[in-house]
């Protein structure tokens, strides 16, 4: 009878072994809503295999790994000599490695490639968010870039490449690279028109010396960076190599590695330039319209991002209960839990679908669409707004849903409620973005136009919808004083945008609930307060990982 009491019941297998992309209904129906209809065969199983990825044990295992093993900073060699470099667990390169591979930087490279791309990053986020963070500063700086089309010309194709090269070396010797960003000062934060990195120009034409210091640098491990520096004329953009063509290494100083909340993977330095070689990027005094489409880009990789980590956190939810028994019954079967499932879940589509729609205008925008350029000034930061603050209280009501078991570092749920925060205050927290809204509606008549012009779409299909436009438009009306409320404006903007898109797209039971509690005040502050009388089975249903 030895070990008899060590029989484990009533425990949820692992969720591992599945398919990230074909489980989740929201996300395969909204690739297949956007993309061109020769483009779907290939994506889908470009993505499965991706998702497949995602769901394996072996880079469930990697993605703990990073994070138990952190990277290190190494400022010297064994000889005493300045090396700045960081180290990582080989688990971090493994993942980089494959979601470079995947994709995850080559958006910009083939037709459709933004929707695909925001799929694929979606998922990745679920398997390890903090490897996300050079993609998408990698995937985001070839806008920028394209300011100057010989630094265009000869960066462009290395950082689209599918080939991870993590050696520190010339660039042009390398078939792939990675890129960060060093933009925020500690004096500035935010308002990085406050820097005082000093640009002193050389003799080269196009070429500068940097002298200053940068608060948070993005992957410190990175082949290039792009900062905001003051050049004679102004706030400037400028591109520093990490390694000269000549192969010696650049002035590049990494004082420490942050000791953050989450995100525990990834490295983000505080940095000094000493003599920092530099080539400018687009014309001197124009650095913020030069960088302003790779904002664009990161900001929406935050809105993916915290999608990503709602659909996990929910998947593991949904699963955890499918199995337990308590009181005699499932818990995905009794009323209570599968209420409180059900409002995790609209939530996770609401995000999943506005984020996919956003992909689907930067594609457009890419092929000349200029009114879903407008789409996109608005509903970016507003969607970024929004769904980023979203994400950790339904990854703390996910970790909930499995009692103590959620609160152990082996479920994972852990890391998804450090990891929550992280979005809604990088590439500018919440703040930031409402104060971006309200100048977007001072000056660009076009995107508010754009953005009514897409709510009015779903006009007429629900009443509480409707209602809900109605205020939103009165709000609109009247933006004297607007800064004080910009936050509840904002956040409606943003509610109504995900209204009018489940109302034409998700089945009636999803539109249903977001709309009586989202929109129609049906609902409480808390999770798990939707009306009993929708249909929540079908909702929960509808957000299981795995049959």
């Amino acid at each position: 009878m030895a070990g008899s009491t060590h029989t484990v019941t009533n425990q949820a297998p692992p969720l591992v072994g599945y398919d990230v992309f074909t489980t989740d209904r929201a996300l395969t129906a909204a690739v297949e809503r956007h993309l061109a209809p020769e483009l779907l065969d290939g994506a889908r199983e470009e993505l499965s295999g991706l998702g497949r990825s995602c769901g394996s044990l072996q880079s469930r295992e990697w993605g703990a790994q990073a994070n138990e093993n952190p990277p290190a900073l190494r400022t010297h060699d064994r000889y005493g000599h300045r090396v700045d470099e960081v180290d990582f667990h080989p688990a971090w390169h493994r993942l980089l490695g494959k979601g470079v591979a995947a994709g995850l930087t080559a958006a910009w490279s083939r037709p459709g490639g933004q929707v695909t791309r925001a799929a694929g990053f979606l998922m990745w986020s679920q398997v390890e968010a903090g490897n996300c963070c050079p993609l998408s500063m990698t995937h985001a700086a070839v806008p920028a870039l394209r300011a100057d089309p010989e630094l265009a010309a000869e960066w462009e194709p290395r950082l689209t490449s599918q080939v991870y090269d993590r050696e520190l070396r010339p660039a042009h010797l390398k078939a792939g690279v990675l890129f960060g960003m060093a933009m925020t000062e500690k004096q500035g934060g935010s308002d990085v028109r406050a820097g005082t990195t000093a640009a002193r120009p050389l003799a080269e034409d196009g070429t500068y010396e940097l002298t200053g210091h940068k608060w948070f640098c993005s992957a410190p491990m990175s082949d290039g960076f792009l900062v905001l520096a003051q050049a004679p004329g102004g706030l400037t953009c400028f591109l520093v190599p990490r390694v000269l063509a000549d192969g010696s290494r650049n002035v590049f100083l990494i004082q420490r590695l942050k000791d953050k909340l989450g995100n525990r993977s990834n490295a983000s330095a505080e940095i000094e330039f000493a003599g920092t070689w530099a080539r400018r990027v687009g014309e001197e005094g124009r650095g913020v319209r030069t960088v302003i489409d790779m904002v664009a880009a990161t900001r929406l990789d935050c809105v993916l991002g915290s999608a990503g980590l709602m659909r996990q956190a929910v998947a593991q939810a949904v699963h955890h209960c499918t199995y337990r028994e308590a009181f005699g019954a499932k818990l995905v079967d009794q009323p209570l839990m599968r209420n409180v499932l059900a409002d995790l879940a609209i939530e996770s589509e609401a995000a999943t679908t506005l984020a996919l729609r956003l992909a689907a205008a930067h594609d457009a925008a890419e092929a000349g669409d200029e009114r879903e350029r407008a789409l996109l000034r608005l509903a970016v930061p507003a969607a970024k707004y929004w769904v980023t603050k979203r994400c950790a209280p339904v990854a703390v009501e996910a970790a909930e849903c499995l009692g103590g078991n959620g609160y152990v570092e082996e479920s994972g749920l852990p890391r998804l409620v450090r990891e929550s925060p992280l979005n809604s205050i990088w590439e500018g927290a919440g703040n930031v973005q409402a104060l971006d809204v309200l100048r977007a509606l001072g000056r660009e008549p076009l995107a508010l136009d754009a953005c009514l012009t897409e709510i009015g779409l779903a006009r007429g299909a629900d009443h509480r919808l409707d209602a809900a436009t109605g205020r939103l438009l009165t709000e609109l009306a009247d933006l004297g004083a607007a800064e004080g409320r910009a936050r509840r404006l904002v956040e409606r903007l943003a509610l109504v945008l995900q209204g009018s898109l489940l109302v034409r797209y998700a089945p009636p039971a999803v539109a249903d609930a977001f709309c009586a509690a989202r929109l129609g005040g049906d609902g409480g502050a808390a999770f798990g307060t939707l009306p009993p009388t929708l249909d929540l089975a079908s909702v929960v249903e509808r957000a299981r990982p795995v049959e």
